[in-house]
Formats: C-alpha cells, sequence, structure tokens
C-alpha cells in the first residue's frame, strides 16, 4: 500500500535502533527511501544491524553509540548528527522491562527503567525539538508507549509509571509545538514478539496461549504491522495526525486491562525467584 519514495528524503533517527520494533522498523524506513541513524548502547549490534540492513535495502543507515539516560550523551549525538543536516523525524524506541513482583524491586530496577524510558525520550525530545524550534523547521516525533498507560498493569509497573510519563509528554507537546510545525504522536503496541525481549517476559509456552486468548484476534501483532504503522504516522500522509496514541494490539486493552496482570497471576515463586533480574536490562 505504500509507495516506494514515501519517505524519500527523510532523515530519521531510530532510539533503541539496533534490535526487535526498533530494527524492524528502521528496515522499513530504508525501504521506503528514507535516511536512517539508529542508536543504542550495544556498538557491536548497532555494528551488525547497520551492515544486516543497509545491504538488504541498499538504503542509507548510520549507527551511533549512545545512552539515551545521558542528556550530555545525547547531545552530543544529536550535535554530530546536525553536522550532517538536521533530522526530519525522531522515533523514541528505546526501552527497557521485565516482570517481576514490585515490592522485590530496587530502587535502582525503578531508577534504569524510567531514566531509559522516561528521562531518555524527553532527552532525545529536547535536543531535537530545541534545534527544530530555533530553526523553524516542521518535523515528527513518533514515541512508543504501550497499552497500559491509563490502565496501569501489574508486575510491570516501572514501565507503566514511564510509559504514562511519556504518553503525557506526547500529548503536551503536541500542543505546545503543534502551531510551531512539529507534529507528536505515539504508537501503543500490545504483544509483539522480537528477539529476546518477549521470552523474557513470558518464561513458560503455555502462558503464549493464555496472553493470545486474551486478544480478541486470537494472535500477536507482528514487527512488520508495526513498521509499516510506524512509517504511516511519520510520513506526509499523516500530516493531520498530532497527539494521537494509536493502539495496535488486536483488541486486546478492550477485553481486560492490564497486559501482564494476569500473566503474573500464573508463576509460581519458584519462577519469580529465577526470573529476578541482576539488573534491568533493554527489551528493544
Amino acid at each position: 500500500m505504500f509507495q516506494n519514495d514515501l519517505l524519500r528524503g527523510k532523515r530519521i533517527l531510530i532510539t533503541g535502533g539496533g534490535t526487535g520494533l526498533g530494527k524492524a522498523t528502521a528496515q522499513r524506513f530504508l525501504e521506503l527511501g528514507a535516511e536512517v541513524y539508529i542508536c543504542g548502547r550495544r556498538e557491536d549490534v548497532l555494528i551488525a544491524t547497520a551492515r544486516e540492513l543497509g545491504e538488504r535495502t541498499k538504503g542509507r543507515i548510520h549507527f551511533r553509540r549512545c545512552d539515551v539516560r545521558d542528556p550530555a550523551a545525547v547531545e552530543e549525538m544529536i550535535a554530530a548528527i546536525w553536522t550532517e543536516g538536521s533530522l526530519d523525524v525522531l522515533m523514541n524506541n528505546a526501552a527497557g522491562n521485565f516482570l517481576a513482583r514490585t515490592e522485590e524491586l530496587s530502587l535502582g530496577a525503578f531508577q534504569s527503567v524510567i531514566g531509559i524510558v522516561l528521562m531518555g525520550t524527553l532527552h532525545t525530545t529536547l535536543a531535537c525539538g530545541r534545534r527544530w524550534l530555533q530553526a523553524r523547521r516542521p518535523a515528527v516525533v513518533l514515541n512508543v508507549t504501550t497499552t497500559y498507560t491509563e490502565s496501569g498493569s501489574a508486575y510491570v509497573v516501572p514501565s507503566a509509571v514511564s510509559k504514562a510519563g511519556v504518553q503525557a509528554l506526547t500529548r503536551s507537546l503536541a500542543v505546545e509545538w503543534g502551531n510551531r510545525g512539529i507534529r507528536m504522536n505515539a504508537i501503543a503496541p500490545g504483544p509483539v514478539p522480537t528477539e529476546g525481549a518477549f521470552s523474557r517476559l513470558l518464561p513458560r509456552p503455555e502462558l503464549e496461549q493464555l496472553a493470545k486468548q486474551k486478544i480478541p484476534l486470537g494472535r500477536f501483532g507482528t514487527v512488520e504491522e508495526f513498521a509499516n504503522l510506524a512509517a504511516f504516522l511519520v510520513s506526509d500522509g499523516s500530516g493531520y495526525i498530532n497527539g494521537e496514541v494509536v493502539t495496535m494490539d488486536g483488541g486486546e486493552w478492550l477485553q481486560g486491562a492490564g497486559e501482564f496482570t494476569a500473566l503474573g497471576r500464573q508463576l509460581t515463586d519458584k519462577e519469580w525467584e529465577t526470573m529476578k533480574p541482576k539488573k534491568p536490562l533493554p527489551t528493544k
């Protein structure tokens, strides 16, 4: 349904772009003609992804190692990108999550997830936004939230807290910056299996079936479906969409609030013990 040149001329940064949803979206953006930057904390992953997607799509892809929790590192990255030209689109995708009983989490666990998801989104958005506003340049920000930002969800409280903040940021800046040409939107995906992240959140195979039973469509989403939605929302074809959070979950949240609430109640004490994170790991 997309023209091959839909994103031609667009320069796009995807945080957490080395794996999962970020990687799939980077590939789709490249296929549609965009020039793409990806960033993340693991340089070896970024190198491999940039090489793979560059060969697969023949598109222009660049990578920069950056921990979005560090505002100085973010500012350095954005300044370096701007020397090659202004970005047109920022996609805040970097995230961290894990299934855990809240009372067993340290403050450090909360700080790590909040640092990546909420503060990381704020750091990149402000670094780009200030430059766009000063230059009076139109642009698009696409954030990745979740379906439990308003309902909350048991057992993923750091993520729920952080993503709710990202949703509020999206809608607030859509109003504040909209009249100056900057659109802010978000995607709230339900279960979309990605390498590594999904297995950590569903430790038993039968939990997958339980999760699917909560979805009216009876299946999980795909990274391709997510990437196509992202491509539409950052394109000029969605130019009158601003401040919107688009839910992509097969109808799951309509059927019952809190994506992980029911799943968490199926785990045994032994499984909870084995799932305790030594440190929070990013899921994307």
